[in-house]
């Protein structure tokens, strides 16, 4: 999976749907999360582009997205945030947001 920073986030996440992982390498959460949204990209690799930022490293993306917990997935359509899960979550969870 690709790791977004400022330099690439806007230019990555304008066109078509992307869900971005915000998450550190420390988060217990992020690291059991982590082959779940794999599995997912892997899924929907037709319709749906992953990334994540991490949050350690680019703290001006976390600050921008108010990123306060880990992992936080936020679902964007064409630039526009259009939905957002926080904390680990099951794989039909993370499905549904994707459906919106």
């Amino acid at each position: 999976m690709i790791t977004l920073t400022k330099a690439n986030f806007d230019e990555t996440i304008a066109k078509g749907k992307v869900l971005v992982d915000f998450g550190a390498t420390w988060c217990g959460y992020c690291r059991i999360m982590a082959p779940v949204v794999s599995d997912l990209a892997d899924k929907y690799n037709d319709t749906l582009k992953v990334f994540k930022v991490d949050v350690d490293a680019d703290q001006d993306l976390t600050a921008r997205y108010d990123v306060a917990a880990f992992p936080t997935f936020i679902l964007f359509q064409d630039g526009a945030e259009v939905a957002r899960q926080t904390g680990a979550s099951s794989v039909e969870e993370l499905e549904r947001m994707l459906a919106q």
